[in-house]
């Protein structure tokens, strides 16, 4: 048995400081390794040591197989966990530590090199009597079959059915994937998809299968010793999605049945021991009605992990940790209780537009799991994935888990970026979510990504909070209201970008029991409201809401072009469809940007022609650049 005493994350973020805080509990010393990006990010400052990863560009850094051995020896660890993501189903890199004499905590790379292609897995798990989805690489001809039989012998030429998923071999998480409804998209889609892989994966190989609409995501977590125990520890729903990246994930699902379940843990189970799997792993299914199919095997630990932890009330990083050292499991996995649900907290706005900055504060109170990879002051970067934290509620039944994760939501403070948690709150609350009735289109039948507007109060709450911060700062006259004057010929008012308010004289009805610079107390009609106040610049935050101030004497401003076509984040211009004098229609793609790893199309606002292209292939741009200007006319 070998004992691990020093382990390196060769990850990042939420992951890599969900290791570190089992590692401290077991007594384990820690390693962190960090690009240039991430000199002061949280995982870099918590572990024991630290190795910068120098050489390459962030986005590649931690798909530096070289550098990160380098930093394993120079940093006198004896183990490697690949966290999730990046090189974590990569086989090279688990041989690559085998070969250096430091133990890997994870699958044998026979195993990740079985699932690592998905198509050959999927012709694995069909031999081995698993249902599956049909599939093909790219290039060759998939033929129109029911979903859940053995993958046929096929011939190029045969017709492919549509729609279609294109999907990276290598990775998951979203990236790599594009659904394809007419053949004339193929093509573009296919390059799109590579690109990102490649970017995200570091393997561009990409596959397509039947899009299955309006099924369930539904996957099972696997835990396996080299002793021959293997645990299925049941399901989880993992249907609401968005651009196929999960959104919220719950155990156990509220509508598989207790025979579906013993059926797809056998299935699960039955794909592990195909495979010779040790460690923890993740095999997914579609369901709908009464199909199952297999779609693909994750060997590596989840994202969605904790609510599987929190419902079995296992460590499933220590149990990777202690069958990576050789012990053996117990005979049976422990009894699930109660109901758990993870959502993901992403620093994006309400069309999924990754964001970027300074998250100035940073907490989500109540009885929950936070895994972040911020914290306040942390700067959230273009370089990777926007994903700030999983929040994660436990409850004896459904309801109070849902409950739960509505309270700390809606009372997280969460200043300095956009973020989801309004996106994340109407899902909770969406009747169809609470009854249960989820699928994969979810999110495309329900419009769920408005954004509440600031109320009255809220804002009075931010103009008299400003109005004392200004009499707080005052030099002369200091017991003098804000904005006296000996003759009043109009009252005071404060302009925000979402709403104005009169904050003297007070609304009818409206009272002020306490107003600083940073809380405010009103009362209406009897009912006291408070408010916590803060500033960064000319953005408020009364409570959880967000206000944007507008100077109250403007200063002069430079007039953007009518028809600009603005950069909706920072990014690199992957490609330009467009030259001055083309003729584009609404809603048509004619640029794509890359930012946090994910390609993201710049759609014409409305039909006309470019008089205008200041973008080009290759070129860094910031937000608000404009790209190109559109004189708008007959489509």
């Amino acid at each position: 048995m070998t004992a691990i005493t020093r382990l390196l994350v060769a990850n990042r973020g939420e992951i890599a400081r969900r290791v570190f805080r089992t590692c401290r509990e077991l007594g384990i010393e820690t390693v962190a390794v960090f690009s240039d990006a991430d000199a002061d990010a949280p995982h870099t400052a918590e572990a024991d040591l630290a190795v910068r990863l120098r050489g390459a560009a962030p986005t590649d850094t931690y798909l530096n197989i070289g550098r990160i051995l380098e930093a394993c020896r120079a940093s006198g660890a004896d183990a490697v966990h690949p966290g999730y993501g990046f090189l974590s189903e990569n086989a090279d890199f688990a041989r690559a530590v085998l070969a250096a004499g430091l133990t890997w905590v994870g699958p044998s790379p026979e195993a990740i090199a079985a699932m690592g292609s998905k198509v050959t897995a999927k012709r694995l798990m069909a031999e081995a009597g698993v249902p599956v989805l049909p599939s093909l690489e790219v290039g060759t001809a998939l033929p129109s079959v029911e979903v859940g039989t053995a993958l046929p012998s096929v011939e190029v030429g045969t017709a492919l059915p549509y729609p279609l998923l294109v999907k990276a071999s290598a990775g998951g998480g979203g990236r790599g994937m594009r659904v394809v409804r007419r053949p004339e998209d193929l093509e573009r889609e296919v390059a799109s998809a590579r690109r990102e892989a490649e970017a995200a994966f570091g393997d561009g190989t990409v596959f397509v299968e039947p899009l299955l609409e309006g099924a369930r995501h539904i996957e099972v977590q696997i835990l396996a010793d080299a002793h021959g125990t293997v645990w299925a520890l049941g399901e989880r729903e993992c249907s609401i999605q968005r651009r196929h990246q999960k959104v919220l994930e719950e155990a156990p699902s509220p509508a598989i049945s207790q025979e579906m379940r013993k059926n797809l843990e056998k299935a699960a189970s039955t794909a592990a021991r195909t495979i010779g799997y040790t460690g923890a792993g993740t095999v997914e299914f579609m369901v709908k009605g009464d199909t199952v199919a297999f779609l693909e095997m994750n060997t590596r630990l989840q994202v969605e992990h904790p609510v599987t932890e929190l419902v079995y009330g296992l460590d499933l990083v220590r149990l990777q940790l202690e069958v990576a050292e050789g012990a053996a499991l117990p005979a049976a996995p422990p009894e699930p209780t109660g109901h758990a649900i993870e959502v993901r907290l992403y620093a994006e706005d309400a069309h999924y537009v990754p964001q970027s900055g300074t998250l100035h504060r940073f907490e989500v109170p109540g009885p929950v799991r936070v895994d972040s990879g911020v914290e306040s002051g942390s700067v959230v970067s273009t370089h990777y994935d926007p994903m700030l934290a999983k929040v994660i509620a436990h409850g004896a039944t459904r309801q109070e888990a849902i409950r739960k994760l509505t309270r700390s939501l809606k009372t997280a403070t969460l200043h300095g970026l956009t973020t989801n948690r309004d996106f994340l709150l109407n899902i909770l609350k969406n009747p169809d979510f609470v009854d249960g009735r989820t699928h994969t289109d979810f999110l495309d039948e329900h419009h769920l990504t408005t954004t509440p507007e600031p109320t009255d109060l809220e804002a009075l709450a931010a103009a008299l909070a400003m109005a004392a911060e200004r009499r707080a700062g005052a030099g002369v006259l200091t017991t003098l209201p804000s904005g006296w004057r000996n003759v009043r010929s109009q009252p005071d008012r404060a302009s925000f970008a979402e709403i104005e308010v009169t904050y003297r004289p007070l609304p009818e009805g409206v009272t002020v029991a306490e107003a600083t610079p940073y809380h405010v107390v009103l009362e209406r009609d009897g009912v006291r409201h408070a408010y916590d106040v803060a500033r960064y610049g000319e953005i408020v935050y009364a409570g959880t809401t967000r206000l944007t101030a507008l100077p109250r004497l403007p200063e002069p401003v430079v007039h953007v072009a009518p028809g600009s076509l603005l950069a909706p984040m920072p990014g690199s211009v992957l490609r330009v469809d467009i030259e001055p004098g083309d003729r584009v229609t609404r809603g048509q793609v004619v640029l794509v940007l890359e930012a946090m790893k994910m390609e993201h199309q710049i759609a014409a606002p409305a039909g006309g022609i470019v008089a205008d292209v200041r973008a080009g292939k290759g070129q860094q741009v910031e937000a608000g650049t404009v790209l190109a200007i559109i004189q708008e006319g007959d489509e």
